[in-house]
Formats: C-alpha cells, sequence, structure tokens
C-alpha cells in the first residue's frame, strides 16, 4: 500500500503531479483544498465550523483540518493507498498528521519533494497569467514556504521517509520520474 505527502513551493506542479501520479498508481488524490471546500458545500458540520473561520477572513484551524482529512483518509477508497496534497504545510501539522495515522493504523510510506529552483518557479507562475501571481507576491510566497513549509524536508530527510525528484522539467518527464522512484522503492 502506497501513502505519499507531496511537498514543495508553490508552482513546482505538487498538484499536478499528485492528480496524474494517484491515476497511474490508482491511488486516492486528497487535496485538503478540495476536501474543505466540498465540506463547505455539504455544510457538513465540519464544513459549518470551517465556514465560520473563513467568513471572519480567519485561517481554518490545524485541529479542523486534521478532522477532515482523518474521514478522508477512512473512505473505502483509499484502500490502495493516497497521496496528500496540500497538507501537511509545517511541523506542527506533520506531528499531528503522524499522531492520526497512528491511531488510524496507518503511517506515511515517503513524501515527495518536488525540486524546482526559484527562478523557474517564478517564470512558470508568471505564465500561468493569475491576478494574483505578480512577481512581488510570488517571491513572498516562496519565502513563506521556506520559512514554514521547508523544514517539512529535514523532518521526512530524518524518517528516512524522503524521496527527492527534480521537478525542473516538462510535465511528463517528472511524472516519469516520480513513477519511476516510487516503483523502485515500493
Amino acid at each position: 500500500m502506497t501513502r505519499l505527502i507531496f511537498l514543495g513551493p508553490p508552482g513546482a506542479g505538487k498538484g499536478t503531479q499528485a492528480v496524474v501520479v494517484a491515476g497511474k498508481l490508482q491511488l486516492a488524490h486528497i487535496s485538503t483544498g478540495d476536501l474543505l471546500r466540498a465540506a463547505v458545500a455539504q455544510q457538513t458540520p465540519l464544513g459549518v465550523e470551517a465556514q465560520g473561520y473563513m467568513d471572519r477572513g480567519e485561517l481554518v484551524p490545524d485541529s479542523l483540518v486534521l478532522g477532515l482529512v482523518r474521514d478522508r483518509l477512512q473512505q473505502p477508497d483509499t484502500a490502495n493507498g493516497w497521496i496528500l496534497d496540500g497538507f501537511p504545510r509545517n511541523r506542527s501539522q506533520a506531528e499531528d498528521l503522524n499522531a492520526l495515522l497512528a491511531e488510524i493504523d496507518q503511517q506515511i510510506n515517503q513524501a515527495v519533494n518536488l525540486d524546482v529552483p526559484d527562478p523557474v518557479i517564478i517564470e512558470r507562475m508568471l505564465a500561468r497569467g493569475r491576478a494574483d501571481d505578480n512577481e512581488a507576491v510570488i517571491r513572498r510566497r516562496l519565502e513563506v514556504y521556506r520559512e514554514q513549509t521547508a523544514p517539512l524536508i529535514n523532518f521526512f530527510r530524518d524518517r528516512q521517509q524522503l524521496l527527492e525528484i527534480d521537478g525542473n522539467a516538462a510535465v511528463e518527464v517528472v511524472t516519469d520520474r516520480l513513477v519511476s522512484a516510487l516503483q523502485v522503492t515500493a
């Protein structure tokens, strides 16, 4: 059974690769952003609670996101394994996730880090043409990533769970690198 976390800076292609690799390996793709939006749309108890935070312009607390992740990881389509995309984003969340997984008798096989140089990320994000993707905003997002999320690379490396992939290539090439590396380590 394959259980993966995808790491990497914004614009590295985590979401794209998570969807493609999940399809190729028949794994459930779990995006915490999608989980939140679905819970809010369906007005589940956690969704209603999350909506309150979002309506006030506040971040949804980690405990609530963890509750959504807990529910999702126990769905039937996760039986073959899963890819968690967008969570954890910091060391505290990673520790909480490990505790949750121990409670539900699961564990992470690997954390996949897509490594892409900052100039390439900036170029990719500017090419998307989104209104909020100007160079100053992109550079700030990269700073926040380096401060908060990048330490997870060492967190998973210390646990011998890190798989580093060069993400500075065409989508198909990165996918091939990922699938090949995962099949070797499986």
